[in-house]
């Protein structure tokens, strides 16, 4: 086997999924050099993860995507999940998906149903950051001030050293690095084998007047491709792969009477997993995406959840590599997105109990012999989707947020009256500190979330007030605060808000800074670092 030469990095992306190739484009618009290693030969051809959510659409936002993502995308009108004895029956239940299905004032934007294959590539062409398709990590050795990584193109029968400061694995729910590491995980673990068959049919006139992103039948569930057309059938796993007939096991399940002769493009096998990492750290490696919590699809969370964790974590590198931040900022990434971790794997488990509930419904309306036109009222369908609270309510405590009053909000810190708009469904905008900065309109189509980027936001309705404590020592931006939203913000004439990043708020000063010095000093303490 040939030895290329070693390669210097700030940070190893190892896996080449949504998580992995966000993580890319953010770190690249931070000006942090970065390589991603992909062991497949080229981008996952399946569909696969389905639903960009509400709060990850402001993430692609934030880079510039969500234009060209919605453009390849579902209208809103399929953001909508449909339960049907046969996919051409009539809904027997029906339930929104909350912020894709229709805008929300919550937030600037819409989610989309696309598919993953198609999502991927706009990823991968959001930035230049070198991408290694076909190599294989194989080893890891972890230094004093770095991380050796040993890999291998099989392909080319060449074996690469990457030195990086810096560790990123989001290389999914089999990940080689969490292995390595030996981190064990909690959770049920391994829920069911299922099968993705996709292929090409003429299905429009079952569907075209009650467009939906997925349907559950009797017989699995159906999902559109993408806009122009194409399908994909999920169903359990049957005993003998190697001689099923595809294309008859979905003419089957699309219900008798179906003239249908569906044209199978790819098959793929894959397993149910449901598990949260007992650590997201080991010293300079970080672990994301599935290769932290991987949950059932119920409810299209785990993608999403692992967007919002390299949101988070992006930042925290970047100010380590630049120097603006110390190495200590790196431990708040685990205690902040942890128990959102637990909290979205339980509500995945919660959806996929909803939605057995509801076929249980069903079959026990047609063993009593109730009319099949019936339809069977979902009492939890505003709950399936529409947990806002999960997706824009999370609140972070850790030492790189100040709970008003400038005491760190640590794991056994000071609790918020709406910490618990986080736990699902309910979600109640506030500008406590840890939370996500709520949206509001600036301007005409510039909300308070597009003053965030690869810098601290310091929103006040006083920027003069505040402008003799600018420092130089850490990216920051000061922003009007127009006085129509100093309520809703719970802030003073001369108060603030100090915004991270990843949009969420680090401290607030109702009344104005209490000393000339307070926004430097809480700088320091949010970064870990020493005042300057």
């Amino acid at each position: 086997m040939t030895l290329r030469g070693d390669t210097e990095v700030d940070v190893l992306i190892v896996g080449g999924g949504p998580v992995g190739l966000t993580a890319r484009a953010l770190l690249e618009r931070w000006g942090v050099r970065s390589l991603l290693v992909e062991k497949h030969g080229e981008l996952s051809p399946f569909p696969r993860s389905r639903l960009v959510n509400t709060r990850s659409m402001e993430i692609f936002r934030q880079l510039g995507l969500a234009g060209r993502i919605t453009a390849g995308a579902f209208a809103p009108e399929f953001g909508r999940i449909r339960f049907r004895d046969t996919l051409h029956d009539d809904d027997f239940a029906t339930a929104a998906m909350v912020g894709i299905d229709a805008p929300i004032p919550e937030s600037p934007v819409l989610g989309v149903v696309t598919s993953q294959d198609r999502l991927e590539p706009t990823l991968l062409a959001a930035a230049d950051a070198e991408t290694r398709f076909g190599d294989e990590l194989v080893d890891l050795t972890e230094e004093s001030d770095s991380v050796v990584a040993s890999l291998v193109d099989h392909g080319r029968g060449t074996r690469t050293r990457v030195r990086a400061r810096y560790v990123l694995a989001a290389d999914g729910a089999n990940s080689t690095v969490r292995e390595r590491l030996g981190i064990t995980t909690t959770g049920p673990g391994a829920l069911a084998e299922v099968t993705t068959v996709v292929f090409d049919a003429d299905l429009k006139g079952w569907c075209a007047e009650q467009p939906a992103g997925f349907y559950v039948t009797a017989h699995g569930g159906f999902l559109p491709l993408y806009p122009e057309g194409g399908w994909a059938w999920t169903d359990p796993t049957p005993e003998d792969t190697e001689s099923a007939d595809w294309a008859g096991l979905v003419s089957h399940a699309l219900g008798p009477g179906a003239d249908v002769c569906p044209d199978v493009l790819r098959v793929q096998h894959w397993t149910v997993r449901a598990f949260v990492a007992d650590r997201f750290r080991h010293g300079r490696i970080l672990l994301a995406g599935d290769a932290a919590h991987t949950v059932p699809p119920s409810g299209g969370m785990g993608m999403n959840v692992g967007l919002s964790a390299v949101h988070n974590l992006c930042w925290k590198l970047a100010g380590v590599v630049h120097g603006w931040a110390g190495p200590g900022l790196l431990d708040t990434y685990e205690p902040e997105r942890l128990p959102v971790a637990h909290r979205t794997l339980r509500q995945a488990v919660a959806n996929t109990q909803l939605m057995f509930q509801a076929q249980g419904r069903r079959r026990e309306q047609l063993r009593t012999g109730e009319a099949a036109s019936d339809r069977i009222e979902l009492p939890w369908s505003d709950r399936y989707f529409a947990q806002l609270g999960l997706v824009l309510g999370v609140a972070y405590r850790s030492t790189a947020v100040l709970a008003d009053g400038d005491a760190p909000t640590g794991p056994t810190g000071p609790s918020e009256s709406s910490e618990s708009s986080d736990a699902g469904t309910d979600y109640v905008p506030t500008t406590a500190p840890g939370h996500r900065m709520p949206h509001l309109w600036l301007d005409p189509g510039r909300s308070t979330l597009d003053t965030v980027g690869e810098w601290f936001t310091l929103l006040t309705p006083d920027p003069a007030r505040w402008e003799g404590q600018r420092t130089a020592s850490w990216p920051l931006r000061i922003e009007p605060l127009p006085d129509a939203h100093t309520d809703r913000c719970a802030v003073g004439r001369h108060g603030g808000l100090l915004v991270r990043p990843d949009g969420h708020i680090a401290a607030r000063w109702q009344d104005g800074p209490p000393a000339d010095d307070a926004l430097r000093g809480a700088l320091a303490t949010l970064t870990a670092s020493t005042p300057r």
